[in-house]
């Protein structure tokens, strides 16, 4: 007899109670169908010699889609790690890029200066940046609401203008850092190896995703659950929320950084755009256009901003856009001003982000049928 087989019973003294299916201890092996499936079409993606007109700039495998898809990618790792703070534990930071800048100037600065190879400044950059999110995490976290988020943003701010203002030309002011490519293999340098810069891109998506949904089915990831939806009783359970936060705090503080060490390959050098308060709206916006709070919202929300971001700057002075009436070209070919409206969109429309439309359509179908004629 195996644990979910039910036991007859009739009515009496000393009858066996039926035992109960352990549903919760099942192993569901579908849940892992779709990643497999999605990974396998990203691994077979430099492979393909496949065209898409207007989607993209030649093959599925040439340097230019193969460049757009690796910034995909960073971004969607980076906006899961983000996601960790804000859909998965309810804190509204707007510092989240001074950890991705972190990684990547620092990565630069030890590759340029000091003249490390690429492992130890990579090395040396995430642990920086995650002590820095400790650090700043610890001193943010003792408030909530509002005062969290205008914290983190007095501190993007003071980063962002150090950064600019480049103290001893260290980090190259508005015009930023290039990479130093004598301490970077040859793999990862040149139009040539934009492969190799894209599996790179590849394996950090799968890294930071991995390790949100990890934690996030642990016994800490259901504290976070709690935290989200009442930090006060959660207190009141006896759990004290303020260390958990800070774990999610640092986690997504590190991962950031590691993101900013493999932009500054991907790019070939940084700039102060990344350090801005902006570029965390971004982020936000990422997180919310895909869906905030799920597995894959981050992922996609990511890779469509990233994609009209830089497609639509392309096209805005191709003949196909030039021969449309001018009130409609100058908006296309404004990437703020499409996503900008794609935004409000989904925040009116669709509050659950684009992966929840799927099952919004199926309930609409299945209330539809089930009301009556």
């Amino acid at each position: 007899m195996t644990d979910t087989d039910v036991v007859p019973t009739t009515p009496g003294a000393g009858a066996p109670a039926p035992s109960v299916p352990d549903v919760r201890r099942r192993p569901r092996p579908t849940g892992w169908i779709a990643p497999a499936v999605l990974l396998a079409v990203a691994l077979s993606l430099p492979f393909s010699t496949l065209t898409l007109p207007g989607a993209f700039e030649g093959t599925l495998n040439s340097p230019p889609t193969l460049h757009l898809l690796a910034l995909c990618l960073v971004f969607g790792g980076l906006a899961t790690s983000y996601d960790l703070l804000y859909g998965r534990v309810g804190l509204l930071s707007f510092g989240h890029a001074l950890y991705f800048a972190c990684g990547a100037y620092t990565a630069a600065l030890l590759m340029r200066v000091l003249e490390l190879p690429l492992l130890w400044s990579a090395v040396i950059a995430v642990v920086g940046g995650t002590l820095l999110s400790l650090v700043l995490g610890a001193v943010s976290l003792r408030v909530n609401g509002i005062a969290l988020a205008m914290v983190t943003l007095a501190f993007a701010q003071a980063g962002s203008i150090l950064i600019a203002r480049d103290p001893g030309r260290a980090t190259g002011g508005e015009e930023g850092l290039p990479l130093h490519t004598a301490a970077v293999p040859d793999a990862f340098v040149g139009v040539a190896n934009t492969v190799n810069l894209y599996w790179v891109a590849l394996a950090y998506a799968v890294v930071a995703t991995g390790v949100v949904w990890w934690l996030t089915a642990s016994p800490v990831g259901r504290v976070w659950q709690g935290i989200r939806a009442n930090e006060q009783r959660v207190a009141v359970l006896g759990v004290n929320p303020y260390p958990y936060k800070l774990a999610a705090f640092t986690v997504g503080g590190g991962l950031a950084s590691l993101g900013g060490v493999v932009y500054l390959l991907v790019t070939g050098g940084v700039t102060p755009g990344i350090t801005t308060a902006e570029f965390t709206l971004a982020l936000l916006v990422m997180v919310a256009l895909g869906g905030a709070g799920t597995r894959w919202g981050p992922l996609v929300g990511a890779a469509l901003y990233t994609y009209a971001d830089h497609r639509l700057l392309q096209l805005g002075g191709s003949d196909a856009f030039t021969a449309l009436p001018g009130w409609i070209a100058a908006p296309l070919s404004q990437p703020l001003f499409v996503l900008g409206t794609l935004f409000v969109l989904m925040v009116f429309f669709f509050p659950g982000g684009l992966v929840a439309l799927p099952a919004r359509v199926r309930s609409a179908l299945r209330n539809r049928k089930a009301a009556p004629r």
